[in-house]
């Protein structure tokens, strides 16, 4: 994780004037650093972004903090005519919506009411798919393909790349098979043409009124693999698991540290008369849980991804181990310090065990085997 703080760095946006329509000032903020992965609009504050992690207040003749009006006005150019959003952003004080500049980027924007005025926050989509090799995903990955009917998670904590991944597997999957694919999102990321497979994508409050109702739609809609953004509830996850057990590959994500904080995070989902039940569930249909991490690299500050596949039999016995072949995630972490990829201080802040991650560090003799940074 950064280390905490507002950097100030000079970004030129002279083209930009500081009235600009909120489409040119964010092209002009995408051009002006390659590195962008979020876009903060707040109220007192001039524009801000987060690179590599890190908080960045962006300098540029003419850019004054926001007003609250200013805020409000950008938040409606983003939002448009979408009912739901304004409906949803009235009634619970938030909104998801996706927003796209063509042939530039597209962006996850959430918008929320802070103190009685607007704030916006946008996420930075490439418009290019990621693919897992260049993701730097281990070759087990491609193996995901032969799981058959289950569910298989994609883990991590927040800002960790989960979206990335997701799609990479999506991305792998249409060039590979031809198949029907059923995205649900919220909103949509990535966009996805049909390849071999065909490939339909539905945004929750654009194409479809709720998460739930999708995943209930997709069950009739002959797909052989379903995508679900990410299982945020029990409804979501009854529903993924039902999928699963007739017949459906189910690709998900969540919001947690590690395998076992994973399931920790489905069963408590339901009351406690239920989890044992859904215990048995998830011992029959979760095929894997990938876990992984962002972390900075010791050569220019970019991040590195680091991956694990954990076999959920494995976890649902109360132990962690890696499928054959692959490293733990502190195993990874371990071997990007030995090449230097990551540096000592920064492994150990994105350990799952920090202190056996140091006291293999000490002990262990360096990795002779040389790897270029990625």
């Amino acid at each position: 994780m950064a280390a905490p703080g507002i950097a100030a760095v000079p970004i030129s946006l002279d083209e930009v004037s500081p009235d600009a329509d909120t489409s040119d000032l964010l092209a002009a903020v995408i051009r002006a650093h390659a590195r962008v992965s979020d876009v903060i609009f707040s109220p007192g504050r001039t524009l801000q972004v987060q690179i590599n992690g890190a908080l960045i207040n962006l300098e540029a003749s003419g850019l004054s903090p926001l007003t609250a009006d200013d805020t409000r006005r950008i938040a409606s150019q983003l939002i448009g005519n979408n009912k739901a959003a304004i409906g949803m952003l009235r009634e619970q004080g938030y909104c998801d919506v996706s927003y796209a500049l063509p042939g530039v980027a597209r962006f996850r924007v959430n918008v929320f009411i802070q103190r009685g005025s607007c704030a916006v926050v946008l996420r930075v989509i490439p418009t290019a798919i990621p693919t897992l090799k260049g993701l730097g995903a281990p070759d087990e990955f491609e193996k995901l393909l032969a799981l058959g009917p289950g569910l298989a998670l994609v883990t991590g904590p927040r800002s960790s790349g989960k979206s990335s991944t997701l799609a990479a597997l999506v991305n792998h999957i249409n060039e590979s098979v031809p198949c029907h694919i059923i995205t649900i999102e919220d909103p949509i990321e990535f966009l996805h043409n049909h390849k071999r497979a065909t490939v339909h994508q539905r945004e929750v409050h654009s194409d479809t009124p709720s998460m739930a109702l999708a995943v209930r739609a997709a069950l009739r809609q002959a797909p052989n693999i379903i995508v679900i953004g990410e299982l945020k509830d029990r409804e979501t996850t009854e529903l993924a698991l039902e999928a699963a057990e007739t017949g459906h590959l189910v690709l998900s994500t969540l919001n947690t540290l590690n395998a076992p904080k994973a399931v920790e995070r489905l069963l408590g989902s339901f009351a406690n008369g239920e989890q044992a039940n859904i215990r048995e569930r998830l011992v029959r249909m979760l095929r894997c849980i990938v876990c992984q991490r962002l972390i900075p690299r010791t050569r220019d500050g970019e991040r590195v991804a680091v991956f694990e596949i954990v076999p959920p039999h494995a976890v649902l016995r109360g132990a962690e181990n890696p499928v054959p072949g692959t490293r733990t995630l502190d195993e990874e972490i371990e071997r990007l310090v030995r090449t230097g990829v990551i540096a000592r201080e920064t492994a150990l802040a994105h350990a799952l065990d920090p202190t056996s991650l140091a006291r293999a560090l000490a002990s262990s003799a360096p990795d002779s085997g040389k790897t270029t940074p990625a």
